[in-house]
């Protein structure tokens, strides 16, 4: 039952009690042209959204949202992966701020684990381009591939694996939030010890 206006209102309960994390939202462009692009600009200005990620919309069409939230001070933040060759890589970051985010695997997050020399190699071709960090996500699922990753980039993301820890208890039947709480915290805290003594 997520939509937009869901996540838009739990944004305005978040920054309530913390105006200083900053907020990246991700997705596609179709519920933004739903909600209309101009509202949901506005919205984003308004509670405080940093920068988006929207990943079908291509540079070409830059000229559809881009320009407008950049207007607005809202970060772009591109995608590139494994197989973006040298052209399109100067295409895809010509308008790109905040910062690039590698796609270190082709196929589905969260569904395979990436190769550290492939990603290594392609983090020294995109720092020919950018100067912008590069932040390297998808199929990074334990302390140890984190610690690996981080090495190689300007910082990780990790995403599936605490859907997965959040959906395993909800699979289980239980309703506890304290122990997906726990389970996600336990996890984090792992990584931010692999990543401190790495």
């Amino acid at each position: 039952g997520m939509n937009l206006e869901k996540c838009l209102s739990l944004i305005k309960i978040f920054r309530e009690k913390n105006n200083y994390t900053p907020i990246i939202l991700m997705g596609y462009y179709n519920p933004i042209y739903k909600f209309g692009k101009e509202n949901f600009i506005k919205n984003c200005v308004e509670l405080g959204v940093d920068a988006l990620i929207i990943v079908d919309l291509p540079p070409e069409e830059d000229n559809e949202f881009y320009v407008e939230a950049e207007n607005n001070n809202l970060s772009m933040i591109r995608l590139v992966t494994p197989t973006t060759d040298k052209r399109r890589l100067q295409k895809i970051l010509l308008n790109a701020t905040g910062f690039v985010y590698y796609v270190s695997i082709t196929g589905i997050t969260g569904t395979q684990a990436p190769d550290i020399k492939n990603v290594e190699d392609n983090i020294k071709k995109i720092k020919q381009v950018t100067k912008l960090p590069i932040i390297i996500g998808f199929g990074i699922r334990t302390p140890a591939q984190a610690a690996l990753m981080s090495k190689a980039g300007d910082g990780i993301v990790i995403g599936s694996a605490i859907v997965d820890l959040i959906k395993k208890y909800l699979d289980n039947g239980g309703s506890s939030r304290s122990k997906n709480l726990i389970s996600c915290l336990e996890f984090t805290k792992k990584i931010s010890f692999a990543l401190k003594h790495n």
